[in-house]
């Protein structure tokens, strides 16, 4: 018998259908609660007290994560209700996207298993086998931690963030993601809501197209590329799971404590390539030096022209 919480599908037609209005799909759903203890079991002390709020009636998790996989298509015959996305529709940039809903993000264990469980079955939206993508299309990364809002959240992150402009740095020079690469504190400055899609030298920058983008209590990383598998969203919920424990229950750890936590992580990412791993611990770092002190090394002033 299956203990603990059982993700299922709503009934609502909506959530199958590819809706030809942007905004118009079902409102994702928040999954990051459970009433069982089965759930948490194996998690230590200290990972249950830095993720989890617990109360006499149920465990909620303090991180949440959000994704967007866009598609150039979606595999025939594949669109329909998932566990894991709200919806679909479609996008302007790309063609279709899929848009999951509100996640747990969890440390390693039995409820994370449950979301990777939901990725795999909707492998066939997922998978670029099945539904096709192209350099045109993102994969957003929408994050949010209880208690902060995401002016908050951007100005706790924004340090250990060198490494997702490293693993993401073709996409610095988009128009869709290329705006405050620096990840600056807009919320008392001007924003220019017209251009300076490429402007990072000022504190002006683009209402939306913003390497992250903050929205309310979230923040929403645009400069993530296309989902291309399974094991891809797998291993960037990872990635992010680590950055955002790292950023709240480590505030005072290093950069180099950081980055020898998500080596391994970005090892996976290349498949046990060592020189492109290597590579791109390298380019984290200076792209950290970037991000808080608006320095640019020659190793990623071409990713920043």
């Amino acid at each position: 018998m299956q203990q603990g919480i059982v993700y299922g599908l709503t009934g609502e037609s909506a959530r199958g259908n590819a809706h030809t209005r942007y905004h118009h799909k079902p409102d994702p759903l928040f999954l990051n609660k459970t009433k069982f203890k089965s759930d948490v079991s194996g998690l230590k002390k200290a990972q249950l007290r830095q993720a989890i709020l617990e109360t006499a009636m149920e465990m909620t998790s303090k991180f949440t994560i959000g994704m967007e996989v866009e598609k150039n298509q979606l595999h025939r015959g594949a669109v329909r209700e998932y566990e894991i996305f709200c919806g679909f529709e479609e996008d302007g940039s790309c063609g279709y996207e899929a848009v999951t809903h509100v996640l747990p993000l969890l440390p390693s264990g039995v409820w994370r298993t449950k979301v990777y469980d939901m990725m795999h079955k909707a492998e066939r939206i997922i998978d670029d086998r099945y539904s096709p993508s192209d350099r045109r299309c993102g994969g957003h990364i929408t994050i949010a931690v209880e208690g902060l809002n995401g002016v908050q959240l951007n100005r706790a992150i924004r340090k250990n963030c060198g490494i997702v402009l490293a693993l993401f740095k073709k996409r610095l020079n988009s128009k869709y993601c290329g705006s405050n690469r620096r990840m600056q504190d807009l919320s008392e400055t001007n924003v220019n809501s017209w251009g300076g899609a490429y402007e990072y030298r000022s504190t002006q920058a683009h209402h939306k197209y913003q390497t992250a983008l903050v929205k309310g209590k979230c923040l929403e990383f645009r400069v993530p590329s296309r989902f291309q598998s399974v094991k891809q969203m797998m291993r960037r919920y990872e990635l992010f799971y680590e950055i955002v424990n790292f950023t709240i229950n480590r505030p005072n750890g290093t950069h180099d404590a950081l980055l020898k936590i998500l080596k391994p992580i970005v090892l996976s990412m290349y498949n046990g390539d060592v020189d492109k791993t290597d590579e791109v611990i390298a380019l984290s770092k200076h792209f950290r030096k970037f991000i808080m002190r608006g320095e640019i090394h020659q190793d990623i002033a071409t990713y920043l022209a």
